[in-house]
């Protein structure tokens, strides 16, 4: 037998014993596992919604708004979705703000939003996907 064929079978030998990975085992395993917390979280839903938590919308409500959305898709109400936060949108006026996107479609963003206007929001835009004309800002 070859020198180089002990060497590889060495290596093999070693490895089992001692669950030594390669690099690109090592690499496999960690593709794998950005994967699995990408689908986990939800970044791949066909609709996003994104409630604006800067301090100013705290203070006018947003976290209320928030577990709206939090407790629909807890619940399943909502399913294919990912909720996510936004800073400042510079419109004090008009908030809370959310913002509606869903794949292939322009994003919908509403306007001084409460938890009743939020469970609106789910029930006819996000489930019917019917958008609320009077509430959208531009």
């Amino acid at each position: 037998m070859s020198q180089e064929k002990k060497v590889i079978r060495l290596f093999f030998k070693l490895k089992r014993e001692y669950k030594v990975t390669t690099p690109l085992e090592t690499l496999k395993k960690k593709r794998a596992e950005s994967v699995n917390r990408i689908l986990q979280k939800g970044y791949l839903a066909n609709i996003r919604v994104y409630v604006g938590m800067a301090t100013c919308e705290i203070a006018a409500g947003s976290k209320d708004v928030m577990e709206v959305f939090k407790e629909a898709i807890d619940t399943g109400q909502i399913k294919d979705v990912y909720l996510s936060q936004k800073g400042c949108a510079g419109r004090c006026n008009l908030e809370p703000t959310v913002e509606v996107v869903e794949a292939g479609k322009n994003p919908v963003k509403y306007g001084k939003v409460t938890k009743e206007r939020a469970l609106d929001i789910i029930a006819k835009h996000i489930i019917n996907g019917q958008v609320i004309e009077d509430w959208i800002i531009e």
